[in-house]
């Protein structure tokens, strides 16, 4: 354990940051019957790039660097904001059209995706135990979406479709040298996927005048909650090993589960278990064989 771990604090900031993405995420299924999920991903990135220049003013290491913005893997940072464009498409067009927990829980996949696509991209030895856990995740998803039945829908594919794009982005994040800044790759990704959403509105229709104040208010709310997410996530990987906040991550999946009955009067019981349970297993499993590989 490094002199500077703050394991505790670190927990309590990765579970606010889980809060807050559960939030945006109800913002969003709230304002999807008046705006497409296009602008609503622009408008998230636009509004969540303040918390993100304050996280890269704040960077100690960017200051030491004498506040350098360009970067040498700058294709591949602008390249990741693309990606988070469709992947924000993907999540945010799920929440509008299924439940709220039940769109949350299969994009906890991504545990999984990540670890399939550490092979390929940065040759990365996967045994048999984590295969595994990669099987019992991914049978937790098929659980969830259930194929074959009456309750199925085409759409149960774009959280699974979000998850693989959002493992793509925490994958890469591991190319970029020692020596970047993460804020400062942040504000690559998050420029690019604005940009790449405005794009993308424009050929979708267009923005749709914001009806009032209010919705206004939901809107900047939806970017603040996004954007501060971000950053309590990035300072609490920083304070501790990412495989001591890895376990808590799940704590979502009940969260979204009450969140949406709360605010949507939603139950999917039938729909989230067991398959919700295999999901967090899968996970925790792989959490738990690469501990036992760095002791």
């Amino acid at each position: 354990m490094r002199p500077t771990d703050r394991t505790g604090l670190a927990i309590v900031l990765s579970l606010i940051a889980l809060t807050l993405f559960d939030g945006m995420g109800l913002i969003i299924k709230h304002l999807s019957p008046h705006y497409s999920a296009a602008e609503l991903s622009a408008w998230r990135n636009i509004f969540g790039l303040v918390p993100s220049v304050i996280a890269l003013w704040s960077s100690k290491a960017w200051h030491a660097s004498g506040k350098q913005m360009k970067i040498r893997q700058w294709k591949l940072a602008l390249m990741r904001g693309v990606i988070v464009t469709f992947a924000q498409l993907s999540f945010y067009l799920s929440l509008g059209l299924m439940a709220f927990a039940t769109a949350s829980t299969i994009t906890y996949a991504n545990a999984l995706f990540m670890t399939a696509l550490s092979v390929p991209l940065l040759a990365e030895k996967v045994g048999w135990v984590r295969w595994s856990a990669v099987m019992i995740g991914f049978a937790g998803v098929v659980m969830v979406m259930q194929p074959g039945s009456d309750a199925f829908s085409i759409t149960a594919l774009l959280p699974l479709a979000a998850a693989a794009l959002y493992a793509l982005v925490a994958v890469t994040a591991r190319l970029f040298d020692d020596d970047v800044p993460n804020p400062l790759v942040s504000v690559y990704s998050t420029i690019a996927s604005a940009i790449g959403a405005i794009i993308v509105t424009l050929f979708w229709g267009g923005f749709t005048p914001i009806a009032s104040l209010g919705d206004l208010g939901w809107i900047m709310g939806m970017g603040a909650f996004g954007g501060t997410a971000v950053l309590f996530l990035v300072a609490s990987y920083r304070m501790t090993e990412p495989s001591n906040l890895a376990p808590f991550s799940y704590f979502g999946i009940p969260l979204a589960f009450v969140l949406g009955w709360m605010f949507f009067d939603e139950t999917p019981w039938s729909t989230l278990f067991p398959g919700a349970i295999l999901i967090a297993l899968g996970g925790l499993l792989i959490v738990w064989r690469e501990r036992q590989l760095k002791r």
